[in-house]
């Protein structure tokens, strides 16, 4: 019996490191698309990039931009956790976010995280 792979993506970085934002829907998009099972975490200036109409706005040269790989991820099966605590530290509610994106606390982040294959965090 083969066990999935799992693969948690940590997103601390927001649209301000545009960059540092993107890489990780690359990796994700990467990795949904070789039927690994993704969770991406959103925390700190990450949760931003889960706001609507934000994603559309970070690009970076050369790399797939976010608000085309966000769709896909979801699509594929990927999953958008992000941290209720810097959701509201930003004011932001369950309103402001893209559909499918589910708000948690730290211990389901922590769950996922020791639960996975491996692990990333940009």
């Amino acid at each position: 019996m083969t066990t999935q792979e799992k693969l948690v993506i940590l997103v601390t970085h927001g649209p301000g490191s545009p960059e540092l934002a993107t890489l990780p829907f690359v990796m994700a998009g990467a990795a949904v698309a070789s039927d690994v099972d993704v969770v991406m975490g959103f925390q700190g200036a990450g949760c931003e990039l889960v706001k609507k109409g934000v994603a559309e706005t970070v690009t970076v040269p050369e790399l797939t931009p976010i608000g085309a790989l966000l769709p896909t991820i979801q699509e594929l099966g990927g999953k958008l956790l992000v941290c209720w605590p810097s959701l509201k530290g930003r004011g932001l509610t369950e309103e402001d976010l893209v559909e499918g994106v589910e708000i948690v606390a730290a211990a389901r982040l922590v769950a996922e995280t020791t639960s996975a294959t491996n692990s990333l965090v940009y």
